[in-house]
């Protein structure tokens, strides 16, 4: 179902913002000039974007899998570069030393691979080292983690943690169907994170359309013993809850945990981030969990895909612009019982 007619519109501008920022072909640097990155796009088909060409090298950094959707961010990348015999695909040891980091880039940049692909460990801390490797002719792919400069990659591929919440809350307004006295509870994840903000605030707008706001929010940290400690401090606190919105599946493996310790079932959960496991949960229908909206862990994937077409000089085949897009928002679809077995196969284990 749609969500109400204020939030589409907001929404509809914020996608308008991000399909207004379409397809720089060149690599500009901060004083203007234009790098080796500026490519002429000869073909925009199917057909020439499969077709092998010119064997590239493309380098991909990650920060440390420590985390079920981040070992799969990984994963991901890995088997979308195996897909194509024209890619040779460096891959730096995960780390969360963003210090560390910076060396990998510096010694892609010196290397002179192709592309990079980079999930920054923190995009402030390396937005230097990032423009520096556009400077020198490399495009960049920025996932997720946005640098603090345009000039510091080709191409950023994002989630949509803001639409993650407009998703979770839009999902439970239309499970109560007009509940106004409905109690909403809301297990985030590290409050000081940007993207933990976004979600909450389009969870609070969501929930503000249909007349419902959250009544009880705890924060934990993205695991499985925060998700636990969070959750039995909700339920201690909150004798009735009608929903919840968990922000992190794999948080969420402590969340249920503590949801069965507390022998709780009169509400039902919605998940974040789109695991297996949970996504099973949702299939057997014998839990609280009753959905979870995706989070892609596809993003570094795309972002190997793009970096291939943007140094053959290669568009999107299925936009009538002949370039890659300076900027991909990618959606957060809401998966339940009716239509899981879509979203399973490329769900990531938690």
């Amino acid at each position: 179902m749609l969500a109400p007619r204020s939030l589409r519109s907001r929404l509809l501008l914020a996608s308008g913002a991000s399909l207004a920022a379409v397809a720089l072909m060149t690599g500009c640097t901060s004083g203007g000039s234009t790098t080796s990155t500026d490519t002429a796009v000869e073909e925009n088909t199917v057909e020439d974007n499969a077709a092998s060409g010119e064997t590239i090298t493309i380098g991909f950094s990650g920060p440390a899998a420590d985390h079920g959707w981040l070992g799969a961010i990984n994963s991901a990348a890995i088997a979308e570069a195996d897909k194509y015999d024209d890619v040779e695909l460096v891959v730096a040891e995960g780390t969360n030393d963003a210090n560390l980091q910076i060396s990998q880039v510096e010694t892609f940049i010196n290397d002179k691979v192709d592309a990079i692909v980079l999930l920054p460990t923190d995009g402030a801390a390396l937005t230097d080292v990032a423009i520096k490797a556009m400077q020198a002719g490399i495009p960049v792919i920025n996932v997720d983690r946005e640098f603090s400069s345009t000039f510091a990659a080709r191409t950023t591929i994002l989630g949509d943690n803001y639409g993650m919440g407009v998703s979770a809350g839009t999902y439970i307004c239309e499970q109560l169907d007009g509940k106004k006295d409905a109690v909403v509870a809301e297990i985030a994840g590290i409050d000081s994170l940007p993207l933990t903000q976004d979600r909450s605030k389009g969870f609070a707008d969501a929930l503000d359309d249909c007349g419902l706001e959250v009544s009880n929010r705890v924060a934990a940290d993205f695991t499985v013993q925060g998700g636990e400690a969070a959750a039995s401090q909700l339920l201690a606190s909150a004798p009735k809850i009608d929903a919840i919105w968990n922000h992190d599946d794999d948080q969420g493996v402590g969340v249920l945990a503590a949801i069965d310790a507390a022998g709780r079932d009169e509400f039902f959960m919605v998940g974040g981030a789109g695991s297996a496991n949970v996504m099973r949960d949702i299939q057997a229908d014998n839990t609280v969990l009753k959905a979870t909206v995706i989070y892609p862990s596809t993003q570094a994937a795309d972002g190997i895909s793009l970096a291939r077409l943007i140094v053959q000089g290669k568009g999107m085949s299925d936009l009538v612009e002949s370039a890659v897009p300076r900027k991909i928002q990618l959606y957060a679809p809401v998966v339940t019982k009716e239509n899981v077995e879509v979203y399973l196969p490329s769900a990531f284990e938690s």
